[in-house]
C-alpha cells in the first residue's frame, strides 16, 4: 500500500487547497470548485477519450452538456465537495465526493485527462477526497464503475476497497469503509 506524502495534508477547514505529489513525482495544485470554474470543467471534460467519459458517466454520451457542466460547478457545499487540480497551469482532474442524505456514506467520483493516466493523478485524488471524507466523519464511501473499467477498480482495490459485481447491471460498486470515522 503507498503511503500518503506528509506534504498532503489538508491545508485548513475553510481553505481546502493543497499541493499533492503524485507517485510519478509531478505536483497537483488543487483547489475546490467554483461558479467561474464552468469553462474550465468544460475544457476539461472536452478533452477527455468517448471511453473516459462513459466511465465516467456510466453512460454513451458523447459531450457533457453545459447544464451538467453548469451543476456540476455550483454545488450544496454541505453534501458536496468537488475540486479541481491543475499541473504547470492546466486543469487535469476533478473529483467528487458526495454525501448521503444521512451523513454516513458518500460517493466518490474522479476523473483524470485521458492524456494523463498513468502518472498517479487518480490515486492522489482518490486519496484526497477519501481523507475529506473521514474529516466530514463519514463511515464509508463508494464508487459506481463500468465493468470494464479495470484499471480504476485495480487502484480502488489497491486502495482498500472491496469490489462486488451490481446484480442488476454491469456495473462494479466499490466500497471502502473509512477508520476513525
Amino acid at each position: 500500500m503507498i503511503q500518503t506524502p506528509p506534504e498532503a495534508q489538508v491545508t485548513g477547514a475553510a481553505d481546502h487547497s493543497v499541493a499533492l505529489p503524485t507517485r510519478c513525482g509531478m505536483t497537483l495544485h488543487v483547489r475546490p470548485v467554483v461558479a467561474e470554474d464552468e469553462p474550465v470543467m468544460a475544457a476539461l471534460f472536452a478533452a477527455l477519450s468517448p471511453e473516459d467519459l462513459r466511465y465516467r458517466f456510466l453512460s454513451a454520451i458523447r459531450q457533457v452538456d453545459p447544464a451538467r457542466i453548469h451543476a456540476m460547478t455550483r454545488v450544496d457545499h454541505d453534501r458536496t465537495e468537488s475540486f479541481l487540480a491543475y499541473a504547470e497551469g492546466e486543469a487535469v482532474a476533478t473529483a467528487m465526493l458526495a454525501i448521503d442524505e444521512d451523513g454516513v456514506q458518500g460517493e466518490v467520483a474522479v476523473v483524470v485527462r485521458s492524456d494523463l493516466k498513468g502518472h498517479g493523478i487518480g490515486w492522489a485524488m482518490l486519496d484526497h477526497l477519501l481523507r475529506h471524507a473521514r474529516a466530514r466523519g463519514l463511515k464509508a464511501v463508494r464508487s459506481i464503475e463500468a465493468g470494464d473499467n479495470v484499471g480504476t477498480i485495480a487502484l480502488e482495490r489497491e486502495m482498500g476497497f472491496s469490489v462486488r459485481q451490481d446484480e442488476c447491471a454491469h456495473e462494479m460498486i466499490a466500497t471502502r469503509p473509512l477508520a476513525g470515522a
